[in-house]
Parts: C-alpha cells; structure tokens; sequence
C-alpha cells in the first residue's frame, strides 16, 4: 500500500560542509513489499538493457548438406548423412543462444514509486547542492574533483549528481572520472541509485523530481 509522506534531505555547501538546511520532498513511498518493489523494478531495468541478438544456426539452418557424403556402407568410414552435422566443422550448433526479448513488464506508475520508495530509503545518503555550486567556466577534471571533495565527499566512492539538465562543461569534466556519474532528474532510475553511495541534487533537480515522480 502506498502512503503520502516527506522525506526530509540535507543541503549542503563547499563553503560550510557541515551546514544543514533541510529540504523536503513529498511523495508516496511503499513501506510493506518494498523490498519486492525495488527488485522487480531493478530486474525490468536490467532486461531491458539486454538486446538478446545472439543468435546460432542449427544443423537446418546452416547452406547446404543436402547430399549425403558417401553411401552408408562399404567405405569403412562412420556412417554420415550431411555435412552440417553438428559434428563437422562447419556444421550447425547444438543448442545454440538464439535471438530472444528480454523484456520484463511494469506498470510506470510501479516504477516511480520503486524509485521514491529507494530516494525515501536512501534519504540519509542524499545532499542537496545550489544549482550553481559545480558551475565550471570551462571542463576541468581535477577542478571538478577538488569541488566534490570541498562538500565532504569521498571521490574514490560512487557518487551520483543528478541535475535539471545537463552542463556541457559539467559533462566534459566528469566524463573520465569512473567512480562519477552525471544524470538529468527526469532519468532518474533505479540501477543508478542504488550503485551510489553518496548522491548530489541540486535544487532545480530536486523540484524536477518532484514534479515527474510524484503521481
């Protein structure tokens, strides 16, 4: 059963890290089940990533062997009936991948609640950022790095920022650092949050979230 309620975030600032002014967010979350929910909607994410175009011939399937090699008897070789065995080289494959979908159906309304229910579970992990604290007149990395690292987080760990819409500077700059990952609040899916040990908002994201996943 889904119920209504606020989940209450830190913000934060490179000027005082350790300053907290809080922000809310309201939403409808799961509490029984919820577990269940975050998984089925982790599994539909996943599956859909798979494009299943994997695909083998059988011994069918595989051109030509139409005739058999050589008569059955008197040859003194094994008995063969085509070519394309699957013991010949050449042949068809014996329970081979074949082309599948993959696909695992949600209702979308399920899917944002999954990920209000993990943003709620994960609430203690997430801090809110103005919109301009990571703003960079040009890409540099190790810019960037030092500014994470002014808020108090550790770079060596995941950390997920999440804005409005993506900085081309922002983009350029966090690009060759693996441990960072930068998404837009309307992308905001399950498998990124959950990879994520700290999580960066800024403001203008988080009433984006608001709007997109509050139903």
């Amino acid at each position: 059963m889904a119920i209504q309620t606020n989940i209450q975030l830190k913000q934060i600032s490179a000027n005082d890290a350790c300053e907290t002014i809080s922000q809310k967010i309201t939403c409808k979350i799961v509490h029984s089940n919820s577990v269940y929910l975050i998984h089925r909607a982790t599994i539909q994410q996943l599956c859909t990533k798979r494009q299943g175009t994997a695909n083998t011939k059988t011994k069918s399937e595989v051109q030509g062997g139409g005739r058999k090699p050589w008569k059955q008897k008197g040859t003194g070789k094994a008995r063969a009936g085509s070519i394309r065995s699957p013991l010949w080289k050449g042949g068809g494959v014996t329970f081979g991948p074949k082309y599948k979908l993959y696909n695992y159906k949600i209702n979308a309304k399920e899917k944002k609640l999954a990920v209000c229910t993990l943003l709620h579970n994960k609430a203690s992990q997430i801090s809110i950022i103005a919109n301009n604290e990571l703003f960079l007149e040009k890409p540099k990395t190790q810019l960037l790095l030092n500014k994470i690292k002014n808020l108090g987080l550790d770079t060596n760990q995941k950390i997920l920022i999440i804005v409005k819409s993506k900085d081309k500077n922002l983009y350029l700059s966090i690009r060759n650092i693996h441990t960072i990952k930068l998404i837009q609040a309307n992308q905001v899916n399950i498998v990124a949050l959950l990879k994520a040990k700290f999580i960066l908002m800024t403001l203008d994201s988080l009433q984006e979230i608001q709007e997109v996943y509050n139903d």
